[in-house]
């Protein structure tokens, strides 16, 4: 991995959640994966509702985002989000409750059930349980 650092700010309404030096980050953008070195060049991205991982010289750390912009520029990625959440925020039991409504509802297939609303609920629940360690894999099929 590279010895290069580059400053990640994450940034949502509320507070600054991190705001440090890292060696890479591996996110992922409505267009696919994406992963940052040092030096990178500048871009602008929406973000999906998943989870992304840092690394610094230490560890590796995991954040789950919902809604968001990514900026890349002049050393610093600048993560946007509506919410960001690190796993110890996650509960687990009312993620796989949320999960379950998303998908009776996606069953349901009746006409009052916004399918959209509820394909995201479900994403935003299957983020949730992934980061808290609950799911079954990390290779899910996306809704």
């Amino acid at each position: 991995m590279a010895d290069k650092k580059f400053r990640l700010k994450i940034v949502t309404p509320m507070k600054t959640v991190v705001d440090k030096d890292v060696t890479m980050v591996i996110m992922e953008s409505v267009d696919g994966q994406l992963g940052v070195l040092a030096n990178h060049e500048p871009l602008a991205t929406v973000l999906a509702n998943s989870t992304l991982r840092y690394y610094d010289a230490e560890k590796i750390e995991y954040m789950s985002l919902f809604g968001g912009f990514a900026e890349i520029n002049q050393n610093e990625l600048i993560i946007l989000a509506d919410i960001a959440e690190c796993p110890s925020e996650i509960d687990a039991e009312r993620a796989r409750r949320a999960e379950e409504r998303a998908r009776r509802r996606l069953d349901e297939a009746k006409a009052d059930v916004d399918e959209m609303r509820a394909k995201v609920a479900l994403r935003k629940a299957l983020v949730r349980l992934e980061l808290s360690g609950q799911a079954l894999t990390t290779e899910k099929t996306k809704p």
